[in-house]
């Protein structure tokens, strides 16, 4: 009974753990490095038919090389919308287009403006590890509470081990993400 309390706690905090590895990991991919990569469209959203939908609902999204995304609307209608969407957006790239299909041509990024793209990388990774700080600080402050219900104390001892052997191997984790987000966006 004592240790079920425990590994609720622990699998909890494994949880949020995880959500921020999640949630990091859909920062990063938003974090633009020079090459062309799909996922920096994704929180732009389309008006189709009175509802906003995201851009990937109405338009194939493809990268025919390193330094292009093509985006091909299903409807040609469909086009203006859409670049109207970009325009507005925080991505920063104007979209051309042929009456087919929109072009967005990454520039090149300078090394001044990656080195501040690896700061922002890792800020985002320093708010992640934060999270995980805090879901391993709930563990423990939980499993104290539970030595007044009764948990035994070396049960409770176990269970902070365990908290931050899950804590540790959460951070390397985003230590692993942030070192080939850095790799990545200073690969010219």
């Amino acid at each position: 009974m004592a240790d079920e309390r425990t590994k609720i706690y622990l699998d909890m905090a494994s949880e949020e753990m995880e959500k921020s590895i999640l949630f990091l990991d859909e920062t990063l991919a938003h974090i633009r490095a020079g090459k062309a990569n799909t996922r920096i469209l994704d929180g732009i959203k389309v008006e189709y038919y009175g509802s906003n939908v995201p851009l990937s609902n109405i338009a194939s999204i493809s990268t025919p090389d390193a330094k292009t995304i093509a985006i091909q609307p299903w409807e040609k209608a469909m086009i203006s919308i859409i670049e109207k969407a970009i325009l507005a957006s925080d991505i920063g790239i104007t979209p051309i287009n042929n009456g087919e299909v929109i072009r967005l041509c990454l520039p090149p990024v300078t090394e001044e403006r990656r080195k501040q793209l690896v700061k922002t990388a890792n800020a985002a990774g320093e708010e992640a590890k934060i999270s995980i700080r805090n879901a391993r600080r709930e563990v423990i402050d939980a499993l104290k509470k539970e030595v007044k219900n009764g948990l035994p104390e070396d049960v409770e001892k176990d269970g902070e081990a365990e908290a931050q052997k899950i804590h540790d191997n959460f951070i390397k984790r985003i230590e692993t993400l942030l070192i080939a987000k850095e790799k990545e966006i200073m690969t010219v």
